[in-house]
């Protein structure tokens, strides 16, 4: 990477780390995989932190970018209900209905660069440099300015792996993270000698590799063991890179910080909360075979939207609804009670089944659900409607986990961090 030759001043460098749980952080740390991260963690604090709920990236970067929940940006999941509909659709950038870190100290005349950002696409304008990171379907539409577009592409940059022949074959998947790796490495080098206040840089092969090979992390004898800490020491190597070139441009590791949207573990069973609730006698479908939620029967009560948001058929809200303002309160009690005591093979499946107010606030709380359903960690919850089992296993090894995601910083920023607090973090301190 080259030096800066830019006079000393406050900067913000920001290092994502997609689905890299804390534990993970301090295992490799401390078995030699990650020695640059080692020497951060010795240097710096680390911090166990809570994810979005859902624990997901569509929500958590965004509560990441803009410091607020779903109740105000608007992004609840990676799908929402079309206005007065059962049928679902995809939300965009656009969508999010609250100002970014970027927007905002764009409005102070500083400049971001923000590399491979999820749930930025399509790209919007900002003062500086924004390349859409997962899910970003078109380059052309994933880059701002426009003129950097053709740069990229002479790099051979490519936004994601290729998911579904990665996701059936692991040598797939081991050259599509190397290759986009590489390609992302590149945009950092060209963009790292422009003049900014705000830097981001996010690697999201790490997710990648957890939902298809986390059992080679798990197990020592796995025949992709090695060619997994491979990948974490090929992004130790960028992480050490940049964390050099920062302390040699601004004199010091303050402003220096590395995160992760979310933690992973092992799955045990997936969980389809839509067959758990037609066999609990609150789903109900006009059809044995059903496409969507706009196959739902008169009666149903209560229907689940991926990956564990369920929502109650109220009147007003949903063309078919039947469930009274005055019944809300003690019919989601009544659901969320019952999934708090569901069992698989002895073991609790749920950890907590959250009210809406529990999580959101603000003017787009109403759109979102009314319980939200974490899983205690190996089981995850699915909103399949094609699924008819309760329990059951797909070709997925990992899943995501809320409460142990990671926060580095040179400073200590206390015991119980939330990732919408780390934008009041960033511009408070340091912009």
């Amino acid at each position: 990477m080259p030096v800066f030759k830019l006079r000393k001043k406050k900067r913000v460098c920001v290092i994502g780390l997609d689905g890299v749980p804390h534990g993970m952080v301090l295992d490799l740390a401390a078995k030699g995989v990650m020695p640059a991260m080692a020497r951060l963690v010795d240097s710096g604090h680390l911090h166990r932190m809570k994810a979005s709920l859902p624990e997901i990236s569509a929500v958590s970067w965004t509560d990441f970018m803009t410091g607020r929940d779903s109740g105000a940006h608007g992004i609840f999941g990676f799908t929402d209900f079309k206005p007065g509909s059962y049928g679902v659709r995809y939300p965009n950038f656009h969508d999010v209905k609250t100002p970014t870190i970027w927007d905002t100290l764009g409005d102070k005349g500083k400049k971001s660069i923000v590399i491979n950002q999820p749930s930025t696409y399509p790209a919007r304008p900002i003062n500086g440099v924004l390349i859409s990171g997962f899910v970003a379907i078109d380059l052309a539409k994933a880059v701002h300015p426009p003129s950097i577009r053709a740069a990229l592409e002479r790099m051979g940059y490519q936004v994601d792996i290729d998911v579904l022949r990665s996701r059936a074959d692991p040598d797939v998947l081991m050259r599509e993270l190397a290759r986009t790796l590489a390609g992302q490495e590149k945009a950092l080098d060209l963009f790292w000698e422009e003049p900014w206040d705000l830097f981001e840089f996010v690697i999201t092969g790490t997710d990648r590799l957890h939902h298809f090979l986390w059992a080679a992390y798990e197990d020592t004898s796995h025949p992709f063991h090695g060619r997994f800490l491979d990948y974490y020491r090929e992004a130790d190597r960028l992480i050490g890179k940049i964390a050099a070139s920062f302390r040699k441009a601004t004199g010091s590791e303050e402003g220096l910080y590395l995160l992760s949207d979310h933690g992973f573990t092992g799955i045990v069973q997936e969980v389809c909360l839509n067959a758990w609730l037609e066999e609990n006698g609150y789903l109900a479908f006009n059809m044995s075979a059903p496409k969507g939620l706009e196959d739902i029967a008169a009666t149903t009560r209560a229907f689940a939207l991926d990956p564990n948001r369920i929502y109650l058929n109220v009147k007003g809200k949903f063309p078919a609804g039947n469930v009274e303002l005055g019944e809300k309160e003690s019919l989601r009690a009544e659901i969320a009670r019952k999934l708090e005591i569901l069992e698989f093979e002895g073991r609790k499946v749920v950890r907590k089944a959250f009210l809406s107010e529990e999580i959101y606030s603000g003017p787009q709380a109403e759109k979102g659900p009314d319980l939200v359903v974490l899983g205690e960690p190996g089981f995850d919850m699915k909103g399949s409607v094609k699924n008819k089992e309760v329990f059951s296993r797909s070709d997925l090894q990992g899943m995501h986990t809320w409460d142990d995601a990671f926060f580095l910083a040179a400073a200590d920023h206390g015991p119980d961090l939330a990732i919408k607090d780390i934008a009041k973090i960033l511009l408070e301190n340091h912009a």
